[in-house]
């Protein structure tokens, strides 16, 4: 007989058998239910894509693909489970499959359309600013161009598709005039661009660089969101977000200017104020101007910036006051006529950009514009008085990466009103009041990471006009190799009649136009290389058959026009060292039947061709940066009444060599100096004939000129920053 310890051990044996024997079994079950998942990973074009992630799930089951695309694991996943499969150049795939039967399966990536190198679509547009993905300008390039004295404007007549216009000052594109191109801040319009001005004395536009973190410039073709421009839009971005508390002190020939941020957890504010003043510099330098008070003027600008948990408010004011007194000389005869302007000026706008709900952005803002002058045009005078606003909502939304919906509406306001009172005799009262309502929407649609489209509507409504028109936009975009890719873009575009013309009549329709744009543009390491066909149709211009617009004129649309041409845009910051330069060349072949012309011409302010070279360098042993910019222009047509062909005149070539130095003094003081015409050329921009013949029966003519042949400046700027590092540099 067994003890009770044998029967233990008996037991015990026996208990040990049992849990091995369901060890096996359970071990076996598992291994009989491990599913096999297999296939291939390739791209679009089923080129084989390698060390791409696979896997499960919500598991750890996965494997990467190999040099051949293959993958293989397996896994105890069953039934539908979600086999995820990433690659940093491609979407990333989610596909639900059977674990129980995937093997050999191929599974294709989408290119990711959001990847640094897929395709944008640049037709007609120019870009600066760290947000563009591709810079045909850093937003420094705006104000380190020398001769543009810091001018927006006239840093922008170096890019291809603009004229040099000396006697205005203001951007004229692609055989349009300057009030055809809109310029918007933070997306909201701004309906008094440029400073006050008389004949043939250029302007500057009214906004500093300083507060801008980067621009848009389209040449033409823009988007459906923008309205009321024939030719072309100017979009400036104020900063986001300053990076310091800071305070720049700039004591320069022509005045003196002051600016300051300072920067909180969740919001910052910033401002400059500026002092002009040319009389020390009139006495210093004499110009060919008689001037009885010297151009003077007070400005400044303000931006404050909060940031929300999902969103960011601006509010950005400027304002401006000017005055000058001049005589000017005019081909009628000895005796000079006295102007005298005052201008004020005051621009605000407050705009919010955010998101909220399933990948929704919501973008709105309202601006108000006040413009005043008052002008003393010997005993007579003229008063007027603009108020314009505008109101706008953008809402956005993202169904996936390749499709982008947005739509909106605006609303602009415009009064106007001008008081002209002779001298011993009556007064003359003009204006309108318009209300604008449009509406638009507009589909940014990825196919692939090479070929892109933005499609897009807009319908607007002019009250005054009494006239709705649909103008419909399109642009393609088509990436051919790495590096290079080609641009299409379509659209119709309207505006309002000037002030000039919509002052003395009602009755007219919206000026319009149609682009066509085909664009080639090449980039790669610091090296931009675009070339740009267009073609405009004008249709319904504005025409009259007096000498210059009246309330006695008869104002019609039956002007047309047409502009076509080739740009070409070169810019390179690679090839020599601490040198940047761009070279810009434009052709244009225009004509238009408009204002009183009695037949179809190239108008006064458009040259042929025209050639500028900019050119910055960095000289490390001098702690300098040295500037030239050359521009050249074939000659601009003229209207000679001596001779019985209309506009048959043409000036001379136009050439100007301008070149700046900027010295650092010490790590935050810079000594600035600039010299615009360096050799001194004689340009002239046009002839003004008599308005009657002389007793000979000839016509007396005087050139349009520059105010001088040169212009000196020299200018002390002194930051103050809490990294002892920044200076004004980007900024001269």
């Amino acid at each position: 007989m067994k003890s009770n310890q044998q029967k233990h051990q008996t037991v015990t044996k026996a208990m040990m058998n049992l849990l091995f024997t369901v060890a096996i079994f359970l071990f076996s079950v598992s291994l009989f239910s491990q599913n096999t998942i297999s296939g291939k990973v390739v791209n679009e074009k089923g080129i084989a894509i390698s060390e791409a992630n696979i896997f499960i799930d919500g598991t750890y089951d996965g494997a990467n693909s190999d040099a051949d695309g293959n993958f293989s694991f397996t896994t105890s996943a069953t039934g539908k489970q979600t086999l995820v499969v990433t690659f940093l150049l491609s979407e990333t795939s989610k596909t639900v499959i059977d674990a129980d039967n995937f093997q050999n399966k191929t599974v294709r990536l989408k290119d990711n359309v959001n990847a640094l190198d897929a395709v944008i679509i640049t037709a007609g547009s120019f870009e600066a600013g760290d947000k563009a993905r591709v810079s045909v300008l850093k937003p420094l390039d705006i104000v380190t161009t020398a001769g543009s004295s810091g001018d927006i404007v006239a840093a922008l007549q170096t890019l291809p598709g603009t004229q040099t216009v000396g006697e205005s000052g203001k951007l004229f594109v692609r055989g349009g005039e300057a009030d055809e191109t809109q310029t918007y801040v933070d997306g909201i319009r701004v309906a008094q661009p440029y400073g006050a001005s008389t004949g043939n004395l250029p302007t500057r536009g009214r906004f500093s660089p300083f507060l801008f973190s980067g621009m848009s410039f389209s040449t033409g073709g823009y988007s459906a969101e923008y309205g009321e421009a024939l030719s072309s839009v100017l979009l400036l971005n104020t900063q986001d977000d300053p990076d310091q508390n800071k305070t720049d002190v700039s004591l320069m020939t022509v005045g003196l200017g002051l600016g300051n941020t300072q920067k909180w957890q969740k919001s910052s504010f910033s401002f400059n104020a500026t002092y002009i003043d040319l009389a020390p510099y009139q006495v210093a330098i004499p110009q060919k101007v008689d001037w009885n008070r010297p151009f003077q003027s007070l400005a400044g600008e303000s931006v404050y910036r909060y940031h929300f948990e999902s969103g960011l408010l601006k509010i950005y004011a400027a304002f401006d006051a000017s005055r000058f007194d001049i005589n000017q000389q005019t081909p009628n005869g000895p005796d000079k006529i006295r102007v005298n302007l005052k201008n004020n000026n005051f621009y605000f706008n407050t705009s919010y950009k955010g998101k909220f709900g399933s990948n929704w952005q919501i973008i709105t803002g309202l601006s108000y514009g006040y413009g005043e002058n008052n002008i003393a045009i010997d005993l007579n005078g003229v008063k007027n008085i603009e108020n314009a606003s505008h109101l706008k909502l953008k809402l956005k939304k993202s169904f996936s990466d390749r499709i982008k919906v947005s739509f909106g509406a605006d609303y602009f306001s415009t009064r106007f009103d001008e008081t002209y009172n002779e001298y011993s005799g009556p007064s003359f009262q003009s204006g309108y009041d318009a209300n604008i309502s449009a509406a638009y929407t507009e589909a940014d649609i990825f196919f692939s990471k090479k070929f892109a489209a933005k499609l897009g509507v807009r319908a607007s409504n002019n009250d005054l006009l009494d006239e709705t028109v649909v103008s419909p936009r399109v642009s393609l975009a088509y990436k051919v190799s790495k590096n290079g890719q080609f641009s299409f873009a379509y659209g119709d575009f309207i505006q309002s009649p000037k002030q000039d013309y919509l002052k003395f009549a009602d009755h007219l329709d919206s000026e319009k136009a149609s682009h066509y744009i085909l664009n080639y543009q090449y980039s790669k390491d610091r090296q931009t290389f675009r070339a740009e066909a267009y073609f405009k149709e004008y249709r319904d211009l504005v025409k009259y058959d007096s000498e210059m617009p009246s309330f006695d004129s008869n104002f019609n649309n039956n002007g047309k026009g047409y502009a076509k041409g080739l740009d070409l845009f070169w810019r390179d910051g690679k090839s020599i060292k601490n040198l940047e330069y761009w070279v810009s060349y434009s052709y244009i072949d225009t004509k238009r039947d408009y204002r009183n012309y009695p037949t179809s011409v190239t108008p006064h302010f458009v040259a042929d061709q025209s050639l500028s070279l900019v050119t910055k360098y960095w000289i490390n042993d001098w702690k300098s940066q040295v500037s030239f910019t050359n521009s050249f222009s074939t000659g601009r047509p003229y209207n000679n009444p001596n001779e019985t062909q209309f506009m048959n005149g043409k000036t001379k070539t136009y050439n100007s060599l301008s070149m700046s130095w900027a010295y650092l003094l010490s790590q935050q003081k810079i000594l600035y100096f600039s010299v615009s015409n360096v050799l001194g050329s004689k340009n002239i921009y046009g002839y003004e004939y008599a308005s009657a013949p002389d007793s000979n029966g000839v016509y007396n003519r005087q050139a349009v000129t520059p105010t001088a042949d040169r212009f000196f400046f020299v200018g002390f700027f002194w930051t103050i920053s809490n990294d002892k590092k920044t200076n004004q540099l980007d900024n001269l």
